[in-house]
C-alpha cells in the first residue's frame, strides 16, 4: 500500500493500490473490546482508585457517573496520571479524589464502529485504550490496542494456514 499524501485529511488512512476499493469483513469493536472494564466514580477517593488499580493489576480506570444503574462514562485515570500528576509534584494523595486528577470527557467509541475508526481515535489523541459505549451512552467495556494486535494476529494466522492449506491439497490432488 503507497500513503495517500494529497487528500490524507485528520485521519491520515492508507490508500489502496491504484484506488481498488477495499471490500470484505469489517470488524466491530463490540467483538473485541473486553466487556468487564473497572471503574470508579468521580468522588472517590484517589488512594482507593491506585488500591484498586494495583490489587487487579491494572493501569487504566473508567471515571463513571451512575444514575439509576447506568454508567456514564466521564472520564478516564491511568497509573502514570497518579504518578506524573500526583507523585512527581509531591502532592498528598489522601487529599485528591478520582475527579480530581482524571482526563475528563474522554474520546470514546461505540460498539458497532469499526477497528479503524478506533485506531484513527486512538492515533489522534495518542492513547492505547478507549472506553467502548453502547448507543445510549452507558458503557459497555474498553478497548486497547492489544485487543487489535490479537484480533490482527489471529487473522494473519488464519492466513498463513490457508496458504499452507492450498500446499497440502495440492500436493494431494497432484502427487
Amino acid at each position: 500500500m503507497r500513503r495517500n499524501t494529497d487528500a490524507r485529511g485528520a485521519a491520515g488512512r492508507l490508500a489502496s493500490p491504484a484506488g481498488v476499493k477495499r471490500a470484505g469483513f469489517v470488524m466491530n469493536i463490540g467483538g473485541l473490546c473486553h466487556r468487564n472494564a473497572v471503574t470508579v466514580g468521580r468522588f472517590d477517593e484517589l488512594i482507593k482508585a491506585a488500591q484498586l488499580m494495583r490489587e487487579r493489576h491494572i493501569g487504566y480506570l473508567v471515571v463513571v457517573d451512575e444514575t439509576d444503574g447506568k454508567k456514564r462514562p466521564v472520564g478516564v485515570l491511568t497509573d502514570r496520571d497518579i504518578v506524573i500528576t500526583v507523585v512527581a509534584r509531591e502532592t498528598d494523595p489522601r487529599t485528591l479524589r478520582a475527579g480530581d486528577i482524571m482526563t475528563q470527557q474522554p474520546v470514546t467509541v461505540s460498539e458497532a464502529d469499526p477497528v479503524e475508526k478506533a485506531l484513527r481515535e486512538m492515533r489522534r489523541v495518542g492513547v492505547r485504550r478507549l472506553p467502548v459505549i453502547t448507543p445510549q451512552g452507558e458503557l459497555a467495556g474498553i478497548v486497547s490496542l492489544d485487543d487489535v494486535l490479537d484480533f490482527l494476529a489471529g487473522e494473519l494466522q488464519n492466513v498463513a494456514a490457508s496458504i499452507r492449506n492450498e500446499r497440502l491439497i495440492e500436493g494431494t490432488l497432484r502427487p
